[in-house]
């Protein structure tokens, strides 16, 4: 089953959500809706802003939604039935962008979140990209390789009406990685009869990934910490460091923060974490995690939960897990003087209100982990024009483009005299919106 609702029209009746249903007294409790997070998110940001009430709507709602639920052949014989999602939240200034996350907990709502912070993310960058986003609910740690790939192919094969190098392109996300990423890029190639390796972005070396893009996101995240340590007056070599997240992005951020002499005091996964003010290495804390798959039995420091570690006195605390893990009921809590993005939406619309009350700094996550499409973009180019370049390219064009951003996001907060979130969005809905009028309304 495949249902496509294009929320485009300006008719009140083909939108699927109104603002009455998504904003005000009906917002549920809990601030565990990313969607609604994001559109009051949103509404803070335009009333500063001179947009047309029309344009502020079509930027409220995704432009498409494409819903499916497809078979796949598990290893004992059995057929599962799967529900994934692809939501297109703006195409205005180029092709869609954005992850695939394979979670028992993705939602509708979730993808619509994830892929307007996509447009965000994107325009703010200056990225020729609109917001996208994926998933699909199902717990990639319950199947095994073969079941994976299956899913993976068919769920690539049911996307595939939207997805393409000109029109949409996934990239890994919670849940999957650059085999995944192969997978996919295979099977569109398949159905397109030749090689296709711009349609999908953190694929292998070997088949048209780009260096640097592993480390991409955790990079920019470390990025944008040194800028606003400057801003705060601390060095790095006297910045204490706590991550909430020990992934991808999490593990990267610690292992670049420590190599430029900040001190990691404490990580955490899911499961919890540890905690040492002596420091701990975080290359060495990764190969322990390896071996063990956690962090039990790592010598020379105290266990904490996750709530704990937001709770720690620190200089930048790093929210790599996942969204609204910062709320209401544990923002008062937080010692941090920086709070670093590297996961989406993980302060909710509430906890922001504590935190500048507070007078903490936040790094919004549509800068602070803007590294992972950035130097997807960069992968993109290379794929297009066959034609790649070495790491440290790579690694100096991200630098660039993160620091401009930051600079543009402080320069926007001071000009509005408001907090970093509502200024990196002011930036990014200002250039979507000017696009769209640019281009005009068809027909």
């Amino acid at each position: 089953m495949t249902d496509i609702t294009d929320t485009s029209s300006d008719k009140d009746s083909a939108c699927p959500f109104s603002i009455s249903q998504t904003l005000g007294k009906d917002r549920p409790k809990g601030e565990e809706n990313a969607y609604i997070n994001a559109l009051a998110q949103f509404e803070k940001a335009v009333a500063h802003m001179d947009v047309k009430r029309g344009v502020a709507d079509t930027l409220r709602f995704p432009k498409r939604e494409l819903s499916v639920s497809f078979p796949v052949f598990m290893d004992n014989g059995e057929i599962r039935i799967f529900r994934g999602y692809r939501v297109h939240h703006s195409v205005v200034r180029g092709p869609t962008k954005g992850g695939i996350r394979y979670s028992s907990n993705v939602t509708l709502d979730e993808v619509r979140a994830l892929a307007m912070w996509m447009t965000w993310k994107c325009a703010l960058m200056n990225l020729p990209y609109g917001g996208a986003k994926g998933g699909v609910v199902v717990d990639p740690k319950g199947l095994s390789m073969r079941e994976l790939e299956r899913l993976t192919r068919r769920y690539a094969t049911e996307i595939s009406v939207l997805m393409g190098p000109e029109s949409d392109i996934p990239a890994p996300d919670m849940g999957t990685n650059a085999q995944v990423m192969a997978w996919i890029m295979d099977t569109y190639s398949m159905h397109a009869g030749f090689s296709v390796p711009a349609v999908v972005t953190g694929k292998p070396i070997e088949i048209g990934g780009s260096l640097g893009r592993t480390e991409a996101t955790g990079r920019g995240v470390v990025d944008t910490v040194r800028e606003a340590l400057k801003l705060k007056g601390i060095g790095p070599h006297d910045a204490t460091v706590a991550v909430q997240g020990f992934g991808n992005v999490g593990s990267v951020a610690a292992r670049l923060a420590h190599e430029t002499g900040m001190k990691i005091i404490a990580v955490s996964a899911s499961t919890g974490g540890i905690h040492s003010s002596r420091g701990l290495d975080p290359a060495d804390v990764i190969r322990h995690k390896e071996l063990s798959g956690d962090f039990a039995g790592y010598p020379d420091c105290d266990t904490i939960t996750n709530e704990e570690l937001l709770a720690l006195d620190c200089d930048v605390l790093v929210a790599a897990a996942m969204e609204n893990q910062i709320t209401s009921r544990n923002a008062n809590k937080v010692r941090a003087r920086i709070i670093a993005e590297g996961a989406n939406g993980p302060v909710t619309p509430d906890a922001d209100e504590i935190l500048n009350d507070k007078g903490v700094f936040t790094i919004p996550d549509i800068l602070c982990n803007a590294g992972g499409v950035t130097v997807s973009y960069l992968e993109w180019v290379q794929d297009l024009q066959s034609f790649f370049w070495p790491v440290e390219e790579i690694n100096r064009k991200l630098q660039d483009l993160m620091l401009n951003a930051f600079g543009s996001v402080m320069a926007c907060a001071g000009r509005y005299k408001v907090p970093n979130r509502e200024a990196a969005q002011i930036l990014a809905i200002k250039r979507i919106s000017d696009a769209i009028l640019i281009r005009g309304i068809y027909p």
